[in-house]
């Protein structure tokens, strides 16, 4: 954290929007004994004409995302708390067999977050929501304790606690400009005077690109209008307990939701074409329409676009035919490329934060986070989906930004796969080998802009006499029996592997030793051409990422990297003597790994490639053919090979090199999916699935990578006062050969859900499926029990690595 003017109230903090982020933001800062903050809003309070003012209030808290998962407990928990919620329940309906299996795999993801939750029957549904036509309905997922937040009261109660806490809520005030000096922000400038700042937190809503250009912050995200309507009132409607006694109603087959208003039903619908919204064009609020109160964040209403919803409405709930559709809005509300909040502090305009692209749903939660990273610098949860530099410079486009905000409007109540990538804009970014990638039929899906073959149809042929279980719909979806050729192929041959997407820095300079030293866990004070794999720790200990840094001489480092936050973090440390930069789209790389990779490598290098002459987490500079490369004697699949990296110019030479010597040792392309596999069966962890920052080096099973006896380093403290782990990530084999699951399923001790799987593949070497879960620590051979799609499936804890143990495989 940056250092702040000694003030007891702590530092100036000032928060731009007084809708329910701002406010929860303010109340959770204030509890903090930060209570020096103002909170700035353009428009009249408590409802100040955002989104927050037009909000149905419908909270759901399972979500596939654990974070986000978590953000909606504490808001659904704090918003009871302030009697601002109303917590009538939450009911899915299925109508459609492809629904109802999936509301199967919404259960497991409930119980491996910690929500309740019960699939229950048609029947059930109808005696919950008389209005049903009952044979219509499949079934339906029951969530007890979601319901109906009350935005507005949520905020005036904050408001208040927030300003006895000593904090001011000024409305009418509208933002002009963001003044900063020598990087870092020192006000906030109004229509209605300055307001100097030690800290400024944008949570403006769909106006956030607004004050982001102010800021000279990039903030990615883009306004979209969503319908809402209320019917006429209608005498079918079961009196009920106030406005709303009946569970919140989601009909996500046609991409619609209700909730009751007293005698009538609010309708919100995303079926309809997106409605994009320029920010920049919002009316102020006293020039905004009256719908039926001053509300710059609604629309006009267009029947057109709800008339087909309508219909499904009636299809669903046949009395609404004979009702109206009294008044509706386009409410304004906002979406990122990948439909997750941007959160965090602006690296190059230090002091200046974003709380942006939060729905009601998340909105305590987020406020929590925020308040906790202010103040102690570490939010306390994993926030790697959320942190405002996760995206790549190709996702940051206007265009990008639009096309794919857009279709993250379409699909909010699609059936997404885990593996499904977006249709456009693609190809975005390829490697240097994607021509000839395509010239053998690759099956790309996306990953960062990337296209990442996951493999390639030209080894088709290999599937012959390869004896696989039978895949159900959902697993089988983004897989091939291509795969289990293509790792067959690695563990008896020789593949090549396209590694080009992942992220690649330099770090160099006279400091540039020492000061890797203090940002990562291992001992890197080794000679050049050394290879070390090591962690990026959080001042708790928790991973913030893993690294594997390449001393390629005395004051430079080949690091590989997750993420762009990986270097926003490091940048964000580095001191004046070190540099550090992302070479990863000028360079690319191909992994070279079975038990042939010598025989393949070694004739086209005068270098020796020997095991003596080149040893296992080695690192040398050579050539291939005519091509330079920076060779790594790694494996990420558990055999013998390297890592070849070269400028993209020559990507394409080296690729061909590779691919000309390698065809008389059957040399194939293999991709994403065999990798995954064959890392599952050597235990490889895979960050940001398998371990987060949530998570210490002991109980993710990497404490190898921790040398606590090299010195001071960043989360050293916080490691040394650790006990034994009481939980771990764990290996698990499915007894059921024939049995799979994915990830994210719950994992169930004794008849009680207690974790949930990260990471899973068939592994094809094994002849079963391989899973990694966090449970409680267990011994080896432990029984326990995945829930897939409501079918507990037996499964055992394992020893690990479950493939070659002894590493003779990869040390030879």
């Amino acid at each position: 954290m940056s250092s702040t003017p000694e003030n007891t109230a702590g530092p100036r903090v000032v928060v731009i929007g007084a809708g329910i982020v701002g406010c929860s933001l303010a109340d959770e800062l204030t509890a903090r004994g930060w209570t020096d903050v103002t909170v700035l809003e353009q428009g009249p309070l408590p409802a100040p004409g955002g989104s927050t003012s037009h909000a149905p209030g419908l909270v759901f808290q399972t979500n596939p995302s654990k974070t986000l998962t978590e953000f909606a407990a504490y808001t659904v928990e704090k918003f009871v708390g302030l009697g601002a919620f109303r917590q009538v329940g939450g009911l899915e309906l299925a109508t459609t067999p492809e629904r109802w299996a999936d509301l199967h795999r919404r259960a497991g993801l409930a119980a491996s977050w910690g929500v309740r939750g019960e699939l229950i029957t048609a029947a059930r549904c109808k005696e919950l929501w008389p209005l049903l036509d009952e044979s219509r309905v499949l079934g339906g997922f029951l969530t007890p304790d979601d319901g109906l937040a009350r935005a507005v009261e949520a905020s005036r109660a904050q408001i208040e606690r927030a300003s006895g806490r000593g904090a001011r809520f000024l409305d009418r005030h509208t933002v002009t400009g963001i003044e900063q000096s020598d990087g870092r922000v020192t006000g906030v400038v109004t229509d209605r005077g300055t307001f100097p700042a030690d800290h400024v937190v944008s949570a403006a809503g769909f106006w956030g690109p607004v004050i982001g250009r102010m800021a000279g912050v990039d903030v990615p995200l883009l306004p979209l209008a969503h319908q809402y309507a209320k019917t006429s009132p209608l005498p079918q409607l079961p009196a009920g307990d106030g406005e709303a006694s009946r569970p919140i109603l989601r009909f996500q087959d046609r991409d619609l939701y209700f909730r009751e208003h007293h005698d009538r039903l609010g309708i919100g619908s995303y079926a309809h074409r997106p409605l994009p919204v320029d920010p920049f064009a919002v009316p102020a609020y006293d020039d905004a329409p009256v719908m039926p109160t001053r509300m710059p964040s609604a629309a006009p209403f267009t029947p057109e676009d709800f008339a087909p919803s309508w219909e499904d409405c009636a299809w669903l709930m046949p009395d609404l035919a004979r009702a109206d559709v009294d008044e509706g809005f386009n409410g304004v509300f906002s979406f990122t490329p990948d439909g997750m909040p941007v959160l965090g502090e602006s690296r190059d305009l230090r002091g200046f934060w974003l709380a942006e692209a939060v729905w009601v749903t998340h909105s305590a939660g987020v406020a929590r986070a925020v308040a906790e990273w202010m103040t102690t610098g570490d939010p306390g949860i994993d926030l790697h989906e959320c942190d405002l530099t996760r995206f790549e410079d190709a996702q940051r486009s206007p265009a990008y930004i639009a096309e794919r905000g857009a279709q993250q409007f379409i699909e909010v109540y699609d059936v997404i796969h885990p593996l499904q990538p977006m249709d456009r804009p693609r190809p975005l970014r390829v490697s240097p080998f994607h021509a000839r990638q395509a010239e053998l039929g690759a099956y790309s899906l996306e990953g960062g802009g990337w296209e990442r073959p996951h493999w390639f149809e030209a080894n088709a042929p290999l599937t012959a006499g390869l004896e696989l279980p039978d895949r159900d719909a959902w697993s089988a979806r983004h897989w091939s029996p291509i795969a289990a050729a293509e790792a067959k192929a690695t563990r008896e041959r020789v593949a090549l592997y396209d590694m080009t997407p992942l992220r690649r820095l330099e770090v160099s300079g006279p400091g540039s030793l020492g000061f890797l030293q203090y940002m990562t866990s291992n001992n890197l004070a080794k000679k050049p051409g050394s290879v070390t794999y090591t962690l990026l720790l959080d001042e708790r200990g928790g991973i913030r990422s893993d690294l594997t840094v390449a001393r390629l001489g005395k004051d430079r480092f080949q690091v590989g990297a997750n993420s762009p936050t990986d270097l926003d973090r490091l940048l964000r440390h580095a001191p004046e003597d070190v540099q550090v930069r992302d070479i990863t789209a000028g360079t690319c790389c191909v992994g070279v790994w079975g038990p042939l990779a010598r025989e393949l490598v070694q004739p086209l290098t005068r270098d020796d490639f020997s095991h003596a002459g080149f040893g296992y987490f080695r690192a040398k500079e050579t050539y291939i053919g005519h091509v330079p490369v920076t060779a790594l004697r790694l494996s990420y699949v558990g055999e013998l090979g390297w890592e070849l990296y070269t400028s993209a110019d020559l990507g394409l030479r080296l690729w061909d090199t590779l691919w000309q010597a390698g065809q008389e040792l059957g040399v194939v392309a293999a991709g994403r999916s065999a990798f995954n596999s064959l890392r599952l069966e050597k235990g490889y962890r895979a960050w940001g699935q398998d371990m987060t920052s949530e998570h210490t080096p002991f109980e993710a099973g990497v404490g190898f990578a921790v040398r606590k006896d090299k010195g001071d380093f960043l989360g050293r403290d916080a490691l040394v006062e650790l006990g034994e782990p009481v939980r771990k990530l764990t290996a698990l084999t499915l007894d059921d050969p024939a049995a799979v699951v994915l990830g994210k399923e719950p994992v169930y001790v004794g008849g009680t859900p207690s974790g949930y799987v990260t990471s899973a593949a068939y592994g094809y070497t094994l002849g079963r499926c391989v899973a990694y879960a966090w449970l409680p620590a267990l011994p080896s051979g432990t029984g326990v029990h995945i829930e897939y799609f409501g079918e507990k499936v037996p499964a055992t804890v394992a020893d690990e690595p479950l493939f070659d143990p002894k590493m003779t495989r990869i040390r030879r």
